[in-house]
């Protein structure tokens, strides 16, 4: 292609000379000009940062088996040989070498960091004696407290098989225990390792709960018994002890599910919020407001920047000769330190934390704030910090919400001087809470499979309640509270969460309040996720394949068939998809029925869909048809006496218990043994099957 060609990757953004080959004048018009692409591409290389270690991160995560050393060590090799391209070699080819570079570090970190963390994980059931120390105090999802423990003891089981932590729900008449972090206790415990997904494509709990260090979960039901108090001197606990106290103090001074939810702002702690709160704050789209995020980060380090601002404005001429604004950014900045602290290191307010302290230190270093590149570089920290929060709901809202609302300023800025200057609040209000709900529906449907019908009305009327008063009276009380002035500024406060509660209970409760939404493929968020950073950040035709990759994800997402039938990780339940909806061969697992029904979009109770047409017989051996097919499962007591019976002329078996020896080839039967080789299995229509073996494989936190 001669000379021409040459001449353009050594200039970067030269193009190469058309006329010789006119007959591909219109192809390259088509697509641009490549080569000057990749050497402007360069000037928005941090943007592009976040975005590639994302994608080497997402490659580590879905991957069907764990990467061996000597993987890493070619993806180190190859990282070295694109950085040493990115630093010297030609501009145009320095763009896509520094992707490269990232795409590989994304990889090798994530890798590293799933094995640091590795710990042991419970391999089988265990009910016995449990000591260990409470690190944590929260609320299940029954609204049962749990405690999280760690120094575990477990009988008979040495210390290098021991989980680090286990976490168990307390059941029964537990009220003389008083749990607060770094008490030692001794109790009685059913334990098990965490649960695996409840279908091939459902959310895998393991993994989570592998980056948490989360060996064991379960429950207890005989009283809790106290060992030790905790150590005074314990440094580890004492941020977690402060919260607690705090919280109590909050909660003793405001009365009810307000107090609740002012101490859950304030210091974190959730353990007071009941399951009804919770519901009505997921119903109404508000349930971000109790956990904290970048929105309370924000806030509380946003009132302290502009009370020292407008403070030192009032001060006059100091004001003039000192740099004020670095000042009040560098307070700020301790503000949220502090808040930090006392709010726990969770990964929601790790990452709001390292949001904030990226744009006040922009604010120190004469930069803009609130800028895509400051957001970039706050993302590129988390991720190489922590790669596993890529796959975490809060991860994902957080940073869509931000750069939606960034890219939506711009349009703003021409259009709201020609908006009454008393309606510009109001717009502004009204544009933030649809840009950020937009950007942050999606992501909340994938993950838990509704939405919120009125979520934009319920945000416009307790949001800015929560900004103008909830959050600066709760600073103000936390200042005032050593010396017992709080009084007010309590007061203030416990009208605003009233009010947010009264929004919540009110929306939640208008017809249609939420929707379900049926479970996406796997590939629908990445797909939907690339198109959105080409339509933000993209430059030329990157942006129009933007706009087809979020259309063809919505397509995917809505044609998506749904599994004609479901088996449970042990075979307790069966699943099958009929026009009437799921029906289900039991009305017990409520967990598994309760997933299914919800990745399928449908909002009936697991007892409604067990009691759907589809299945017969007695209770022990329930019968269907699939695949033209009997479709046979059995439980209880009378399951292995009636299996011989029904295992004939190739129907299809499960069995919730271990088959005994013997000949079982006259039909297709699904054990507990074969079961606990493959995990939940999954049928389309046509009768081909997916294991969550097959579709996870072999990885750190499935233990195979």
């Amino acid at each position: 292609m001669g000379s021409g060609f040459e001449r353009g990757i050594e200039e970067g953004a030269a193009s190469p000379d058309w006329r010789r080959w006119p007959w591909l004048r219109a192809l390259w018009a088509g697509i641009g000009d490549p080569w000057g692409a990749m050497a402007r591409a360069r000037v928005d290389l941090v943007l592009w940062m976040p975005v590639a270690l994302s994608c080497g991160i997402g490659a580590y995560f879905a991957l069907s088996f764990e990467p061996r050393l000597s993987h890493f060590l070619i993806a180190g090799v190859v990282a070295l040989a694109a950085l040493t391209l990115w630093v010297r070699g030609a501009e145009a080819l320095r763009f896509p070498a520094a992707c490269i570079t990232l795409v590989l570090l994304g990889f090798i970190m994530a890798g590293v960091r799933a094995h640091q963390v590795s710990a042991p994980v419970l391999g089988f059931r265990y009910y016995g004696p449990v000591e260990g120390r409470i690190v944590q105090v929260d609320r299940s999802g029954t609204d049962r407290i749990r405690l999280l423990l760690d120094q575990v003891v477990l009988e008979r089981i040495p210390p290098e098989r021991t989980p680090a932590r286990v976490r168990l729900s307390l059941h029964g008449d537990q009220n003389h225990l008083d749990a607060v972090p770094g008490l030692r206790v001794m109790l009685t415990g059913h334990l098990q390792p965490p649960s695996p997904p409840a279908a091939p494509e459902a959310y895998d709990f393991r993994r989570n709960a592998w980056f948490q260090g989360l060996g064991a979960v379960g429950y207890v039901r005989a009283p809790v018994m106290v060992v030790s108090a905790p150590e005074p001197d314990d440094r580890a606990l004492a941020g977690h002890r402060l919260r607690m106290r705090l919280s109590q103090a909050i909660q003793g001074r405001i009365e009810g599910q307000a107090g609740a939810v002012a101490a859950a702002l304030l210091t974190g702690d959730r353990s007071g919020i009941s399951v009804a709160t919770n519901e009505a704050m997921r119903a109404s789209n508000l349930y971000h407001i109790i956990s904290i995020s970048g929105l309370h980060m924000g806030m509380v380090a946003g009132f302290v920047f502009a009370a020292l601002r407008y403070g030192f404005a009032g001060l006059g001429g100091p004001a003039l000769r000192w740099p004020a604004k670095k000042i009040a950014a560098f307070v700020a900045l301790m503000a949220a330190t502090l808040y930090l602290w006392v709010a726990g290191p969770q990964i929601a307010t790790q990452r709001a934390w390292i949001m904030a302290a990226v744009m006040l230190i922009a604010v120190m270093l004469d930069r803009r704030a609130l800028s895509l590149r400051t957001v970039a570089l706050a993302a590129t920290l988390l991720l190489l910090w922590e790669p596993e929060s890529l796959t975490e709901p809060g991860f994902q809202m957080s940073f869509a919400a931000t750069v939606a609302l960034i890219l939506a300023f711009g349009p703003w800025g021409r259009v709201s001087p020609h908006i009454p200057r008393l309606l510009r609040p109001v717009a502004m209000l009204v544009l933030t809470s649809a840009v950020a709900g937009a950007a942050t529906a999606p992501i909340t449907a994938a993950h838990f499979h509704r939405m919120s019908e009125y979520g934009l009305l319920a945000n416009l009327l307790a949001v800015p309640v929560m900004g103008t008063f909830v959050m600066p009276a709760g600073v103000i009380a936390a200042l005032l509270a050593p010396l017992g002035l709080a009084a007010p500024a309590l007061w203030v406060m416990e009208q605003g969460t009233r009010w947010m509660l009264w929004v919540a209970e009110f929306v939640s409760g208008l017809e249609g309040a939420t929707f379900a939404v049926a479970n996406p493929p796997g590939a629908v968020l990445p797909l939907m996720a690339a198109g959105a950073v080409a339509l933000g950040i993209g430059r030329g035709a990157l942006r129009s394949l933007g706009g087809i990759a979020c259309i063809a994800s919505i397509a995917l997402w809505a044609t998506a068939p749904r599994p004609a039938l479901l088996i449970a990780p042990e075979g307790e339940l069966l699943g099958l998809l009929t026009p009437a909806g799921r029906v289900l061969s039991k009305s017990g697992a409520g967990f598994v029925a309760s997933r299914w029904l919800e990745a399928d979009g449908d909002d009936a109770a697991p007892e409604a869909a067990a009691s759907r047409a589809g299945f017969g017989g007695p209770k022990g051996a329930r019968v269907a048809e699939y695949q033209g097919r009997p479709l046979i499962h059995l439980t209880g007591k009378g399951a292995l006496d009636a299996l011989p019976r029904l295992c004939r002329d190739g129907a299809l078996v499960v069995l919730a218990a271990r088959a005994p020896e013997g000949d079982w080839r006259e039909c297709d039967l699904w054990d507990q043994t074969r079961l606990t080789e493959t995990g939940a299995v999954s049928f389309d229509t046509e009768g081909r099957l997916t294991t969550t073996f097959a579709h996870i494989g072999a990885r750190l936190w499935t233990r195979k």
